[in-house]
């Protein structure tokens, strides 16, 4: 995932405007628009503020991995970016979904088994 891709997903995850990060970093919509479209690369010291702002650590947002050198699973943008909003929900709605996946993966586990 790219730089641009991650910034809008965190953006959005804090239900963040354009404008609204903008104002509470110092610059534009415009410019938001640009560092998510991957057009332009803010500075540390931008970079570091929109991590602040949007409750992510600067490695998040900076990272530069090539996929095929990195080690586990890999997950889609779309995946990643539903699991980063599981974060707001309620403690209690997490835990009813947590036994919701783990009901699909032991059903998955059996079907293999059976096959």
């Amino acid at each position: 995932m790219s730089f641009g891709e991650r910034l809008t997903v965190a953006r959005k995850r804090r239900d963040l405007t354009q404008d609204q990060l903008g104002a509470a970093i110092g610059t534009t919509r415009v410019m938001i628009g640009k560092y998510e479209r991957d057009l332009t690369v803010p500075s540390i010291d931008v970079a570091s503020k929109m991590a602040d702002v949007l409750n992510v650590s600067l490695d998040y947002l900076v990272r530069n991995i090539n996929p095929e050198s990195e080690t586990g699973p890999k997950l889609s943008p779309v995946l990643v970016q539903k699991l980063e909003h599981l974060e707001s929900l309620s403690s209690k709605d997490q835990e009813y979904l947590m036994a919701v996946i783990d009901a699909f993966i032991a059903k998955s586990k059996l079907e293999s088994i059976i096959k």
